[in-house]
């Protein structure tokens, strides 16, 4: 099995966290010998977030409950520092909440080049609007306040669906475009299908 470089792109509560846990176990169990990098932005800038010690743990915090995109310096140390800790040739990468514009994907593009990985696959978890707004307010989160869905729902369209287009684009680059509506079993057979895992 090849090492994979796998991003999940979907508005918030279409299931990207979800499937890459179960596409994670998936392929631990398939490729045992290889490491898997599992990146997700949202989870690290929450966790920051509760600390509330530090100015910057704070302002991320006040952010996330607004529902605004965090500043790209912030996302890109994030995902940054934690592929220059684990990643490198070999390993499968998982991504989940970068990148969320045009820029994101350039600089994320320039880091996959330094670690040799230029075959990327891109999930899209196509999800309509008012089921994304059911979801988020059914998982009851602290940050999943009407305006800050609102918010975010309107950042998604306009700043994170042209990264699809960056990536049609981009060579060595593949879309698999999803029905993000199915059930969680049935969105995790599409995925496992569309990366050839089925």
């Amino acid at each position: 099995m090849q090492p994979k470089t796998v991003i999940f792109v979907g508005p918030q509560g279409s299931g990207k966290g979800t499937q890459i846990e179960k596409l994670y176990q998936v392929i631990s169990e398939k490729d045992p010998s290889r490491r898997i990098v599992d990146i997700q932005t949202g989870r690290r800038f929450r966790a920051l977030a509760s600390k509330h010690e530090t100015f910057a743990e704070r302002k991320i915090s006040e952010t996330l409950d607004s529902g605004e995109l965090q500043p790209d310096f912030l996302t890109h140390v994030l995902w940054g520092q934690a592929m220059i800790d684990q990643l490198d040739p070999k390993c499968h990468l998982l991504i989940d909440g970068f990148p969320r514009t045009t820029h994101q994907a350039r600089v994320l593009d320039n880091a996959l080049s330094f670690f040799e990985r230029p075959e990327v696959e891109v999930i899209n978890l196509d999800t309509p609007e008012e089921i994304v707004r059911e979801r988020m307010v059914g998982r009851a989160r602290d940050d999943d306040t009407a305006e800050s869905i609102e918010t975010r729902l309107r950042w998604y369209r306009e700043d994170t669906l042209p990264v699809l287009d960056f990536y049609r684009e981009r060579e060595g680059s593949t879309v698999h475009d999803l029905v993000g509506t199915d059930t969680i079993e049935g969105v995790h057979q599409q995925v496992l299908k569309a990366l050839g895992l089925a």
